[in-house]
């Protein structure tokens, strides 16, 4: 046991708290916590990783942590450049605009500009011909022949109310249809899953997922990731690293909340029901963070 373990297990003793006590508050692993005890990294993912969950190990027993690592620097392992994330940086919500989108943005607006002059032409031919249209029949009206006039009052009729009565009911028709398509849209538009923060403490967030039947999370490491999966029950689906380019999807829809434990943060994605979650806790505060994700199921009507 060195130095350091016997300093953190002390605090931890005087706290009274057990290694499972521990567990539950850090989410880290008892195996883990108890090699911090006895000095044994060689357990640990990587050198990142232990003088991580030393980090947290002394935060939850109410030690400092600059102090902590600057009296035992020596029982604590080196973190060279390789082992730390190649950028620290909140991850990016929107796409670079590409050169071929650019072009396209540049001719839009000349494309709207062409519609507009070709609907304004359209516009005045048609007023032209109606016009004109109308100045014929007042024309005819006042010059036609009897037998004109005659057809003229056929046309007038009360016979054609009919065929009026039969256009409004289709425009009736019509108008329903178009109602009944606003009413599926808005059914559409409120069966969208919403995903909101619901607070944040440290390197603690929660979130809240509502209106929908699915809970999916999935995981997408760009560098190399350590994390633990876990359910409210404290079930955990799965633990151990994740490499660059690989992903880990667990389904949570039986399950009322989903705890999510990851070691580098700056080199993990979280999809959501395949919807890219957003870190409420900016990476280049803690790299390492616990989130927890509340599921409450839409309701079937």
């Amino acid at each position: 046991m060195t130095e350091l373990g016997s300093r953190l297990k002390e605090a931890r003793q005087a706290k009274g708290l057990s290694l499972d006590d521990l567990q539950e508050i850090t989410k880290i692993q008892k195996r883990y916590l108890k090699g911090i005890e006895e000095g044994n990294y060689d357990m640990m993912p990587g050198k990142f990783y232990v003088r991580a969950f030393i980090k947290q190990y002394a935060e939850a027993v109410g030690l400092e942590t600059d102090q902590v690592f600057d009296e035992y620097k020596n029982d604590v392992p080196e973190v060279y450049n390789d082992d730390l994330p190649e950028q620290i940086s909140r991850v990016q919500t929107r796409k670079t605009v590409s050169p071929s989108t650019s072009k396209v943005l540049d001719v839009f607006p000349k494309i709207l500009v062409v519609i507009f002059v070709i609907a304004a032409i359209f516009l005045a031919w048609w007023f032209i011909t109606k016009f004109a249209g109308n100045s014929k029949e007042k024309l005819g009206g006042s010059t036609g022949s009897p037998v004109e006039s005659e057809k003229v009052e056929q046309i007038n009729k009360p016979k054609d109310s009919s065929k009026n009565n039969k256009a409004n009911e289709q425009k009736e028709d019509a108008s329903k249809e178009s109602d009944q398509e606003k009413t599926d849209d808005t059914k559409d538009e409120k069966a969208i899953q919403e995903l909101k923060v619901e607070n944040t403490n440290g390197k603690f967030s929660t979130y809240q997922l509502m209106n929908t039947d699915k809970f999916e999370v999935k995981i997408v490491s760009t560098g190399e990731t350590w994390v633990d999966l876990s359910n409210d029950k404290g079930q955990s689906y799965f633990q151990g690293i994740v490499k660059k380019g690989d992903s880990k999807t667990i389904d949570f829809s039986k399950d009322s909340k989903a705890v999510l434990n990851i070691g580098k943060v700056p080199e993990t994605e979280i999809y959501i029901n395949d919807e890219k979650v957003e870190y409420a806790v900016s990476p280049s505060d803690y790299t390492t963070q616990v989130i927890t994700i509340q599921f409450e199921p839409s309701k079937t009507e």
